[in-house]
C-alpha cells in the first residue's frame, strides 16, 4: 500500500495525465468532426458496433496474412485488453490495500501472469523484426513522397512505444515478484514466483522498496504516456475500434456528389478538411504495418503510388497541425505538397486490394478517388491521355470516340440477328454490350460468344444497340463525377424505360457500376455477370456443353471488380471446370488476387514509370501455373493479358469464359453436322 505521500503524488500524477491526455483526444475528435457529411455510416449502429466488436476481439482481419507476425501482435494486443482490468487493480492495490490474491483472484493472478509473459514474448519479437531483422515491409521505394518527418518519426515512435510496454509490463511484473518474495511464492503466478526466487536474498526492507518502486514504474510509464498516446500510432488500439464500426460496408460503391447543393464551394479534396470524416479517421486508426502496400499493384511494381505512405503523410501532418486544425483554422498545405504526388495519384487501379487487407478498415482507395475529384472538377488537371477518353463519353457515349451508329457492328458475322429492344421492348434479359465489347476488336469476340450463347439457351434477350451508352465507370474512377453523373441519369432512363427483368454483363465494370451505383439515381435493377448467368444455364440444362478434351489445366484471373468489390469467386471457377479443364489457382487468388492494371481509368493512359508493368507482374504470375489456358471474364484483363501474351512465344491463351462455353456449342454443332446421314 502506498504512503500518504505517496497517494498525493499519485492523484497529482493522474489529473496532470488525464488533463494533457485529455487535450489529446480532445483535439483528435474536434479534428475528425471537420470532415464532411458521410451518410449512411452512421444507419444500422447497433449492428454496425456488434460486427465491430466482433473483428475487433477475434482479430480476423489482422490474421488474413503475415501468421507469425499477427500472432506476436495478438500476444500483445489480447494482453493489453486484460491489463486494463490489471492495472485497475494494481491502482486499488496500492490506494486502498486491496489484496489480490487467493480464493477468487486466483483464476485472474494466473492469467495475469501468463499475459504478461505472453506480453513480454510478443513485444520483443516484434521490436526483433523491427530494429535487427529490419524486413522490406518497412522500407519506402525511392519514387514514393514521404512526409519530411515520416523517416525518423516512425522508428523514434516504434521505440517509444516498444520500450513504453516493455517497462510498463517488465516493472508489474518486477512489482508482483517483489510482492511474492515478501509473502512467498503463489502457484497461481508461476512466473512472478521464478523471479521472486531470485530476489529471495534481499532483506524485508529492500523487497518493499522495490515493489514500491517497480508499482511506480508500471503505473507511473502509463501515466508518462497517456499524453503522448495521441501522437503515436499506439492510439490505433483505441480507433481502430471506431473505424471498423463506421467503415463502409461496400467501399467500392462511390459516394455521389450533390452537383444541386448551392452551398458547395468545391468538389473533392484538395485539403485534410475537404475529407469526409470517417476519412479523417483513417491516419489514426493506421497501425502503419504496411499491409496495404504489400498488395498494391501500383506499389508492387514500384510505382510512386504506397497507400500505406498516403496515410501515414497524412497522420504526421496532424501531428504538425493538430491544434490550430482542431481550433478550425486551415491546413496549411494541400494533400499533393504533402501526402503523395501526381505520378502517386495517378497510378491506382482501385483494384480496392489496399481496403481489402486493412485490419482496420482504412479506406485508402477512396483518398485517391477523392483527390482525383478535386484535381479534375475543380483544377482541370489530369493526365493528357485522360482527355481522350472523356471527350469520347461526352461526345460519342465511349471512351473510344466511334460513332454510337457502330455500336453493333460487334454482331457482323453472326449466323443469327441479335434482337433489340427496337422489336423486343421489354425483354426478359437484357444484355448490357457495353463499351469494350462493343468497339474492341479482341473483346468483340466476347461479346459474339454470350450472343451464341443465349441463343442457344433459348432466352428472351435483347440489347439496346445503339440506345446504350458508356455506363462512366472510367469518368468516376477518374475523378470526372460531373461526366459520370450525366452518363448514368441517361442510362438511367432508357434502362427504366425497357424494365428488364434482369440484366447480363460480360464487364465486370458495368456490372458494379450499374449494379451497385446506379441505385443512387433512381435505377433499381437485377443486374448479372455473365458467369453467374451461363453457371445458371448450366445447371439448368439449358446448354450442352459435354467437353470433348477434359483434362487440360486452366488458370482462372479474378477480375477485381468481380472479385474483392462484388464477391464473387465460385461460379466463373464452376463454369471453367464444367468445360471438362482442371482449374489450377495462381498463388494471388480470389480475395487476395492481383490486378491486370486497367482499372481506374488507368487502361486509357501510359502506365506510370515503375519497376514493371503491372500487367506483365500478373501475367507471370498466370503463366508460372503451366496452364494451357488462362480464363478470364473480364474484356480489360482480357486485352491486357492479351498484350503480355503477343510479347512471348508458346504461352497459354487467353480466353473469356463466353468464348470458352462458346467455343464447346460450336463443336457440339460441328459433331451433330457431320455425324448425320448423307440424303439422296
Amino acid at each position: 500500500m502506498l504512503s500518504p505521500l505517496e497517494k498525493l503524488l499519485f492523484v497529482l500524477a493522474l489529473l496532470a495525465s488525464g488533463y494533457f491526455g485529455g487535450i489529446g483526444f480532445w483535439r483528435i475528435y474536434k479534428a475528425v468532426a471537420r470532415g464532411k457529411p458521410a451518410p449512411g455510416r452512421l444507419d444500422r449502429l447497433p449492428e454496425r458496433i456488434g460486427h465491430a466488436l466482433w473483428l475487433f476481439v477475434t482479430q480476423r482481419t489482422v490474421f488474413k496474412r503475415r501468421p507469425l507476425v499477427s500472432a506476436l501482435h495478438a500476444l500483445v494486443f489480447y494482453g493489453f485488453i486484460y491489463y486494463l482490468a490489471v492495472n485497475l487493480v494494481d491502482v486499488l492495490e496500492g490506494l486502498f490495500g486491496l489484496h489480490a490474491v487467493g480464493g477468487w483472484w486466483n483464476p485472474y493472478n494466473l492469467l495475469a501472469d501468463l499475459l504478461t509473459a505472453a506480453i513480454l514474448v510478443g513485444i520483443v519479437g516484434l521490436m526483433i523484426r523491427r530494429f535487427v531483422l529490419k524486413p522490406p515491409e518497412f522500407t519506402f521505394n525511392p519514387r514514393v513522397k514521404l512526409h519530411e518527418k515520416v523517416a525518423a518519426g516512425i522508428p523514434r515512435d516504434s521505440a517509444i512505444v516498444g520500450a513504453f510496454i516493455t517497462f510498463h509490463v517488465g516493472s508489474r511484473l518486477l512489482s508482483k515478484a517483489a510482492q511474492l518474495a515478501l509473502e512467498g511464492a503463489d502457484p497461481y503466478q508461476p512466473v512472478a514466483s521464478a523471479l521472486a526466487g531470485a530476489l529471495a536474498g534481499m532483506g524485508e526492507g529492500g523487497l518493499v522498496v522495490l515493489e514500491h518502486v517497480f508499482w511506480w514504474g508500471a503505473i507511473g510509464s502509463i501515466l508518462a504516456f497517456i499524453p503522448y498516446f495521441p501522437r503515436s500510432k499506439h492510439i490505433h488500439l483505441m480507433v481502430s475500434a471506431f473505424k471498423l464500426t463506421f467503415r463502409a460496408e461496400k467501399p467500392g460503391v462511390l459516394d455521389p456528389i450533390d452537383f444541386e447543393d448551392e452551398t458547395a464551394e468545391s468538389f473533392g479534396a484538395a485539403r485534410l478538411e475537404d475529407f469526409s470524416w470517417p476519412r479523417l479517421i483513417d491516419p489514426y486508426a493506421c497501425i502503419m504495418c504496411n499491409r496495404c502496400a504489400d498488395v498494391c499493384p501500383a506499389n508492387v511494381t514500384g510505382k510512386a503510388l504506397n497507400p500505406a505512405a498516403l496515410i501515414i503523410n497524412e497522420r504526421y501532418e496532424f501531428n504538425d497541425i493538430l491544434p490550430a486544425f482542431a481550433a478550425g483554422e486551415a491546413s496549411p498545405r494541400p494533400l499533393l505538397e504533402f501526402a503523395l504526388d501526381a505520378d502517386a495519384l495517378w497510378s491506382c487501379t482501385t483494384c480496392m486490394a489496399c481496403v481489402e487487407v486493412c485490419p482496420v478498415g482504412n479506406e485508402q482507395m477512396l483518398h485517391l478517388v477523392d483527390i482525383r475529384r478535386e484535381r479534375v472538377l475543380m483544377e482541370g488537371d489530369f493526365p493528357a491521355e485522360l482527355q481522350n477518353a472523356f471527350r469520347g463519353m461526352e461526345r460519342a457515349g465511349n471512351p473510344w470516340g466511334i460513332s454510337q451508329e457502330k455500336r453493333l457492328d460487334w454482331a457482323e458475322g453472326l449466323d443469327f440477328k441479335v434482337p433489340t429492344t427496337a422489336e423486343n421492348p421489354h425483354p426478359e434479359v437484357l444484355y448490357w454490350v457495353g463499351c469494350a465489347a462493343s468497339y474492341d476488336p479482341r473483346a468483340q469476340k466476347i461479346a459474339r460468344s454470350m450472343a451464341e450463347i443465349l441463343n442457344a439457351a433459348g432466352v428472351d434477350w435483347a440489347v439496346l444497340g445503339t440506345r446504350e451508352k458508356c455506363t462512366g465507370d472510367s469518368a468516376r474512377r477518374a475523378g470526372n463525377e460531373y461526366l459520370f453523373f450525366q452518363l448514368a441519369t441517361e442510362n438511367v432512363a432508357t434502362l427504366n424505360e425497357v424494365a428488364p427483368k434482369k440484366i447480363v454483363t460480360t464487364c465486370p465494370h458495368c456490372m458494379h457500376t450499374i449494379g451497385n451505383e446506379y441505385p443512387q439515381f433512381g435505377g433499381e435493377y437485377e443486374v448479372v455477370h455473365h458467369s453467374a448467368f451461363i453457371e445458371q444455364l448450366l445447371a439448368e440444362g439449358r446448354l450442352d456443353v459435354k467437353p470433348f478434351d477434359a483434362g487440360a489445366k486452366a488458370t482462372f484471373h479474378d477480375p477485381c471488380y468481380l472479385g474483392r468489390h462484388n464477391g464473387q469467386y465460385e461460379a466463373p471457377r464452376d463454369v471453367v471446370g464444367a468445360l471438362g479443364f482442371v482449374v489450377e489457382d495462381p498463388g494471388r487468388n480470389r480475395e487476395n488476387a492481383f490486378c491486370c492494371g486497367a482499372g481506374g481509368a488507368m487502361f486509357w493512359k501510359e502506365e506510370a514509370p515503375g519497376a514493371e508493368r503491372i500487367p506483365e507482374n500478373r501475367y507471370r504470375e498466370l503463366v508460372g501455373t503451366g496452364a494451357e489456358v488462362i480464363a478470364t471474364a473480364c474484356p480489360f484483363c482480357t486485352q491486357m493479358f492479351e498484350t503480355e501474351a503477343a510479347g512471348t512465344e508458346g504461352g497459354p491463351e487467353v480466353r473469356d469464359l463466353a468464348e470458352l462455353v462458346a467455343e464447346e456449342l460450336r463443336k457440339k454443332r460441328a459433331y451433330l453436322g457431320s455425324s448425320r446421314p448423307a440424303l439422296g
